[in-house]
Order: C-alpha cells, then structure tokens, then sequence
C-alpha cells in the first residue's frame, strides 16, 4: 500500500514538474515580447509602411495588410474544400477503401513540414511564371490548413447520433438535406472552432511564404505580385543590423502572438456561445 501511494505521489509530483516547466517558459516567451515588443509599439505601426534602413519613422502596416489578405484568401480556399471532404468521408466514405487512403493521406499531411509545402507551391506556381505572388503564398497556407479542417470536420459529424439522421430520413428528406439542416447545426461549433484553430496556424507560417508571396518593402494590394506579410518581415527585421528594425520586429512578433492568442480563446469560446443560444 505504502509502495502504491508513493508511485502515486511520484508520477503526480513528475506531472506538476512538467506542468510548470511548460508555464515558467511560456510565462518567459511573453515576458521577453511584452518587454521587447512595446519598445516600438505606437500608432505608426498600424498606420506607415517599413521605414528605411536606420529611420525609425515607419510601421508595419503593409506587412500587416499583407497577413490578412493572404491568411484570409487562405482559410477562404480551404474551409470549402475541407468541409466537404470531412463531410464525404463521415456521410459517404466512411469505412471505403478510398476513405482510408484519403485519411492516411491527410495525416501525412498533417504533420509534412510547411516548408515542403512552399516548395510544392513554389514548383508549381512560382517558377513556371518567373515571379513571386500573393496568390501563390495563399494557396501555400490552404494547403497547410486543409488537414485540420477535414479531420475536424470528420470528427465532429460522427458524433451526431444516428437517431438525429434517422428522424430526418423518415420524414423523406435526402441525405444532403439532412448532413446541411440537421448534422451541420447539431455540430457547427466544433467545425468553427477547427476552422478558427487552423487560421491560428497559418497565420505564424514563415516558411511557405519565403518560397511564395516572399516580400514587398511597400504598400502593395496587388496579390498577382510580390506581398509582405508579418512572419517573413519579422525574421527579414530580426536579421538586420539596424536597432529600429529590430525593434520593430519585436513589435511584430508581440502583434502576431496577440493575435493568435485572441484566435485560440475565440475559438474556445465559440462552443459555449452556441450552446446559450440553443437553449
């Protein structure tokens, strides 16, 4: 008994240990961010594009403009897609053969390095026209996204109960009828919340867009062109010399975590949101 209850003091001891491990050095990252971050935070970093090399009067709005519109576009091409597919293997796969090389497929994705994908995307549709895109660097990030969308959605149409298909069966509506009426309602938090997680994802990608959309030092709304966007200007700033820029790619860094700290909260909010209104 004495050997039982200190196994269990140990394995809870070694739990509360890596617990704080993980706290202290996320309680570090933030600390570091906040610190160095606001050094450069003003307005001008919402308003003006990156200075020149030494001048410190200028933003990071084109990098920001840039984030949005790719990121968006992004999550915009792979939420349909990725429904669907989820959908298709929940409602109409499911056990197929087809189905488990499509599931297999999308775990390998899943875990590809996102610096293979902008490899791919760059092969594709970089090199063959001679220059850098915004569309190239969203199509990068859908990819990137689609994984978790489609597992995600997979997941959460399973667990609609059988009972709630089969009430729509018996009043003769078509399967599609009831997977868009029926099973999307009864589950639509869970897929928002995949949705928001990988936009939280692709939001941070650096890699993809080095090979993609790569970076602009102005103002550009031209997604056939090269864009900047935040996570390339942010380690183009961090690499530099210049003390401004470096300053400014701490901003940009405490910008993005912000950013995708309000994403993650969202989307753990969305579920109970839902269900108030349900009731």
């Amino acid at each position: 008994m004495k050997l039982r209850k200190f196994k269990n003091w140990l394995f809870k001891a070694a739990c509360f240990a890596a617990t704080t491990i993980g706290l202290f050095i996320l309680a570090a990252i933030m600390y570091s961010l906040i610190s160095k971050g606001t050094a450069a935070l003003s307005l001008d970093v919402f308003t003006k594009s990156l200075p020149a090399p030494g001048d410190s009067d200028g933003g990071l709005a084109n990098a920001i403009v840039g984030s949005l519109m790719i990121s968006v576009l992004g999550i915009l091409i792979a939420i349909p897609i990725g429904v669907m597919a989820g959908t298709w293997l929940a409602e109409f796969g499911k056990d197929s053969a087809i189905a488990d090389t499509i599931r297999f497929m999308n775990g390998m994705l899943m875990s590809s390095p996102s610096i293979l994908i902008g490899l791919f995307v760059y092969l594709i549709f970089v090199a063959p026209f001679h220059h850098f895109s915004g569309w190239a660097g969203a199509i990068s990030l859908a990819i990137i996204a689609l994984p978790m969308i489609i597992s995600t959605t997979e997941e959460m149409l399973k667990l609609v109960p059988p009972s709630l298909r089969e009430a729509g069966a018996g009043i003769g509506a078509p399967i599609w009828k009831v997977t868009t009426a029926l099973s999307y309602r009864s589950v639509g938090a869970g897929i928002i919340t995949g949705i928001l997680l990988s936009f939280a994802r692709i939001s941070g990608e650096t890699a993809p867009l080095l090979f993609t959309s790569l970076s602009n030092s102005f103002m550009s709304l031209d997604m056939a062109g090269p864009m900047a966007n935040l996570p390339v200007t942010i380690y183009n700033l961090a690499m530099s010399p210049y003390e401004t820029w470096n300053n400014l790619a701490w901003t940009g860094a405490l910008i993005i975590t912000t950013s995708i700290l309000a994403l993650n909260i969202l989307s753990r909010s969305i579920p109970a949101i839902m269900n108030r209104r349900k009731i």
